[in-house]
């Protein structure tokens, strides 16, 4: 829109406003053309849309329902899904190839986030944890303070 101004308003040359504007001339040739047959609006950013989905609608609600299943009913050992399964599961039912990477996106624009399960230790004892938060850990903490 600077490059229309100083060529209709300002009357300058297509070589100055290149200078300008730090573009090729070749640029505002394109422009000055597109302006002559179309008008200001062929000049107007147009958002690229991107690359075509590679899972349809209905195959992402599919791939939902698979996820919340659950790994194990998917044919693995654990109940943990992770990008590489998931990109596994999507080859197998859909026969589409996506990188790790690209499966995270794509659990991403689903609704999904990272998950990590925690992990405690299986001799866990709760009760003693309990005990030693209210009758250890006041005594050592106002210990520390004198």
């Amino acid at each position: 829109m600077i490059a229309v101004r100083l060529l209709l308003k300002e009357k300058k040359g297509p070589t100055e406003v290149a200078r300008l504007l730090g573009v090729s001339r070749s640029a505002v040739n394109q422009w000055q053309q597109a302006l002559r047959r179309k008008g200001r609006s062929a000049l107007k950013a147009k958002p690229h849309p991107g690359a075509k989905p590679r899972l349809n609608h209905y195959q992402r609600q599919k791939l939902v329902e698979i996820l919340l299943r659950g790994p194990v009913q998917a044919g693995f050992a654990t109940d943990l899904w992770t990008c590489p399964r998931v990109a596994l599961v999507i080859q197998e039912h859909f026969g589409v190839i996506y990188h790790t990477a690209h499966v995270w996106r794509l659990l991403r624009s689903l609704g999904w986030s990272c998950q990590k399960p925690e992990q405690r230790a299986r001799e866990r004892d709760e009760a003693e944890i309990a005990r030693w938060r209210h009758e250890e850990w006041p005594r050592i903490k106002k210990g520390r303070a004198s």
